[in-house]
C-alpha cells in the first residue's frame, strides 16, 4: 500500500493539498512598487550609508489559502478522514462457503451500518468494500443491495463489507447529505476501508483491499479514487452515474421533478450562477490524483445511466495517463442480466491481478 502504516492503522487518514491547482484556489501574490527616482537622475547614485538605528525590512508574509468548501472535492481532500471500531454484530446467515454478520464502524464521528461476509477457512482474505446503488432510504433494509456480488464474492475467498451509508438502516442521520450531493456517502467509503485496515481481525488483509460500485456506488468510488490515492489497491464499477454531479441531479433530479434539486441549487446555485462550485464537486476535475487501476463495465442497453457517461470518464482517466478500462457489454441494461457471471469473472480476474 502506497499510505503510511501510521496514517492507516488507526483508522486516520489526513488528506493533505496538493497545491492550488488541485484546489481551484487562487493565491494573491505580492507585487513590489517600483519607482521612477533614480531612472531620472544623470549621476551616480548616492551612496547609502548603514546605520544601526536603520529601520529592517520585514519580508512580505505569504498569504494563507482559504479553506475549501466543505461540500467539494477538495473539502474532502482537506478533511481529516477516519474510520474505526469495526463491531461484528448478530450473524445473520451461515453458508458452507462465508458467515455472514450484521456490522457497524465509525466514519467521521457517525456510526455506520452494514453487513460483512468472512470466508470460511484460513485467513488473512483480502478484502472488498462494496458501495451500492441508490435505493431510497425510508425502504432501505440493511445489507440491501449488490446481493449478488455480496454471495459470489465471499464464495471466492473475499472479505465483504457492504456499507449502508449515513441515513440508511441503523446509521446514524445527516440531514443535510442530499442537499450537499450526498458527498457523506464518499466518508463512508473511506471509513469502511480504514476500519477493516484497523479492525485487528485475524480474517482481514488490511494490505490488500479494493472497491466495488454499482450506479450511485460508481459515483462514490470515483470521488473515492480522488479524494483518497493509495487508500485501496484496485477498484471496479458497474453502470455507472456521470463523473460530473451537474450531469447526474440534472438526469435524475431536475429531470424528475424532485424537490431536492431546488434545494441544491438554492444551497449551491445553478451550474450557470456557480460553475466553480460544480466544477469542485465533480471528481472528473481531478482525476490527476488517482493511483489505482480502474475496471468500468456499462451496458450498452443501459437507459438508466447512459454509455456515454462512462465513455467520457475512461476517455478524462486515460487522458490523465491512468490505468483504466472500459468494458462495454452489448445489450446489457442497466442491472445487468445475462452477462453478469461473465462480468463478475472479470472483475474477479481484475481483483486477483492486483490484490492477490
Amino acid at each position: 500500500m502506497r499510505l503510511t502504516r501510521a496514517a492507516t492503522e488507526t483508522g486516520h487518514l489526513r488528506m493533505r493539498k496538493r497545491g492550488c491547482a488541485a484546489v481551484g484556489l487562487v493565491l494573491l501574490a505580492a507585487v513590489g512598487c517600483g519607482g521612477g527616482g533614480d531612472a531620472d537622475r544623470t549621476g551616480p547614485p548616492a551612496p547609502t550609508r548603514a546605520t544601526s538605528d536603520a529601520p529592517s525590512r520585514k519580508p512580505t508574509p505569504t498569504p494563507t489559502p482559504a479553506p475549501a468548501n466543505p461540500v467539494s472535492i477538495p473539502g474532502l481532500i482537506e478533511r481529516d478522514h477516519r474510520g474505526s471500531d469495526l463491531r461484528l454484530g448478530d450473524v445473520l446467515a451461515r453458508t458452507s462457503a462465508y458467515t455472514r454478520y450484521s456490522v457497524t464502524y465509525e466514519a467521521n464521528g457517525l456510526t455506520v451500518s452494514g453487513i460483512m461476509n468472512i470466508p470460511r477457512g484460513k485467513g488473512p482474505f483480502p478484502a472488498l468494500v462494496l458501495a451500492h446503488g441508490y435505493i431510497d432510504p425510508a425502504v432501505y433494509t440493511p445489507g440491501r443491495g449488490l446481493a449478488r456480488e455480496q454471495d459470489l464474492l465471499a464464495r471466492n475467498g473475499y472479505v465483504v463489507l457492504h456499507t449502508d451509508y449515513r441515513n440508511h438502516a441503523g446509521s446514524d442521520d445527516d440531514p443535510d447529505n442530499d442537499v450537499n450531493l450526498r458527498l457523506g456517502y464518499t466518508e463512508d467509503t473511506i471509513g469502511a476501508v480504514l476500519a477493516l485496515r484497523g479492525s485487528g481481525r485475524q480474517e482481514i488483509d488490511g494490505d490488500r483491499i479494493g472497491l466495488l460500485g454499482r450506479s450511485m456506488g460508481g459515483g462514490v468510488v470515483y470521488n473515492t479514487l480522488v479524494v483518497a490515492p493509495g487508500l485501496v489497491d484496485a477498484a471496479v464499477v458497474f453502470a455507472p452515474v456521470s463523473s460530473r454531479p451537474d450531469e447526474n441531479v440534472d438526469h435524475f433530479q431536475r429531470g424528475e421533478g424532485d424537490p431536492i434539486a431546488a434545494k441544491i441549487d438554492a444551497a449551491h446555485g445553478t451550474p450557470e450562477e456557480n460553475p466553480k462550485f460544480w466544477r469542485e464537486a465533480a471528481p472528473v476535475t481531478y482525476v490527476d490524483r488517482a493511483t489505482e487501476p480502474l475496471l468500468i463495465h456499462h451496458g450498452t442497453a443501459d437507459d438508466t445511466c447512459p454509455l456515454v457517461w462512462s465513455e467520457r470518464t475512461a476517455a478524462a482517466f486515460e487522458a490523465a495517463g491512468k490505468d483504466v478500462e472500459l468494458v462495454k457489454w452489448k445489450g446489457e441494461g442497466h442491472t445487468f442480466g445475462p452477462r453478469w457471471p461473465a462480468s463478475m469473472d472479470r472483475t474477479m480476474a481484475f481483483f486477483e491481478k492486483h490484490l492477490r
